[in-house]
């Protein structure tokens, strides 16, 4: 087999980019170790920047997404219970953010497969990447049992943190940069109205709380957790109760509480790996960044990468030009860390940390209390929260 490009794993960055490469008449193979229905099935982002959202209006897959995302103009911060509210679209001239759950977008995007004719490759294992720094590179896999090879210009490393493509790059090349939190997020779905139409991020003496939603008839809550926390120490009765404190009292009082289907717990870390280029291989997503949940940068990111490696080979093979896959590295690290920086901002004035005195405790709510009374502080919160835009890295 041969192509243009192999992409490696069928998440968002590698779905997206197999659209925007088929959009330029630029063939690829995507190859997956999973199959479609553990895909689709993660629970993930919820929340999609502008820069998203127009990436799926372009690629002519935003019909479910017009007609089911829901669409906030604002989000709402809470301090021990006393809400305040951001007007996100005012600050920042008409810019939004676009609720609609990232295994929406997955379907979107895998329905989307046949009737364009992307190439797919599901249950791939022992995927290898070989010769990323010649030529001639290829990909290598088993699949039922017989080994095959794909031959391709370049690969796209797709395939997420705990992919093979990350570490196909030298030792003596990649740096890394990772900072773990000392918390997760103990999260739940539940088929019940949200307690409000936009998000609630609350701080509270107690530890760090979320208000969110899929839908107008599906809320995701989370509350911050210790690391060593067990789901079966969580009974939903015992989720609410607490959620409710965290919240406050005027919020608690509009929470609807029902059966949760899905909960579990995630870890919170910050991650960057650098460069994002060696030889013919591009990392893409989360095979070359993590950023925690707060402030929603995750799947963005992951667009916003291939957005800038789809245009960096739309212009090799369109005009033989490579100044875009040589300054891919550089153009996409610049919008990351600039993302990291502030889940990583958000992260802190939100939560309890462990070692967090009095003092600290005091600094972070007159953070808080100056981001409500400043609208300066509003609007860079706003600007980074709806996304920057790609030209701004």
């Amino acid at each position: 087999m041969r192509t243009q490009v192999a992409i490696i794993g069928a998440g968002p960055a590698g779905m997206f980019l197999a659209h925007l490469l088929r959009a330029d008449g630029i063939d690829a193979v995507v190859i997956e170790r999973r199959d479609r229905d553990y895909v689709e099935g993660r629970v993930r982002a919820g929340v999609l920047e502008q820069v998203s959202v127009d990436l799926m209006t372009r690629l002519g897959l935003d019909d479910r997404l017009r007609r089911e995302g829901l669409v906030h103009g604002g989000t709402n911060l809470a301090l021990d219970g006393e809400l305040f509210h951001i007007d996100m679209a005012a600050l920042t001239g008409g810019s939004t953010v676009t609720v609609y759950g990232q295994q929406e977008v997955m379907k979107d995007l895998f329905d989307a497969v046949a009737p364009r004719g992307l190439e797919m490759v599901w249950d791939a294992d022992d995927v290898r990447l070989h010769d990323l720094d010649g030529d001639a590179p290829f990909v290598t896999w088993t699949k039922d049992g017989a080994e095959q090879r794909l031959d391709c210009d370049f690969v796209a490393g797709c395939d997420g943190y705990h992919g093979v493509s990350r570490g196909s790059i030298p030792a003596d090349v990649l740096k890394t940069f990772e900072r773990v939190y000392p918390f997760g997020w103990l999260g739940i779905l539940a088929d019940v109205p949200p307690a409000e139409h936009e998000l609630i991020y609350a701080n509270h003496e107690r530890g760090f709380a979320l208000a969110s939603m899929r839908s107008a008839t599906r809320s995701r809550y989370y509350i911050q957790c210790a690391l060593d926390e067990k789901i079966e120490d969580w009974p939903d009765e015992r989720f609410w109760d607490e959620l409710c404190v965290r919240l406050g009292p005027v919020t608690a009082a509009k929470v609807v509480r029902g059966p949760s289907f899905e909960k579990a717990i995630a870890p919170l870390r910050s991650f960057v790996s650098e460069p994002m280029r060696w030889g013919r291989l591009f990392l893409a997503g989360d095979a070359a960044h993590i950023v925690p949940p707060t402030g929603a940068k995750g799947m963005n990111l992951a667009v916003s990468d291939v957005t800038m490696l789809g245009e960096a080979l739309r212009d090799f093979y369109g005009h033989g030009s490579e100044t875009g896959i040589d300054g891919y590295s550089v153009r996409a690290l610049a919008r990351v860390w600039k993302a990291e920086r502030f889940s990583w901002w958000f992260t802190s004035i939100t939560h309890r940390f462990p070692d967090m005195d009095g003092f600290s405790r005091r600094l972070q709510m007159a953070e808080l209390d100056y981001i409500r009374g400043s609208p300066a502080a509003q609007k860079t919160l706003a600007e980074n929260y709806v996304g920057l835009p790609l030209e701004a890295a």
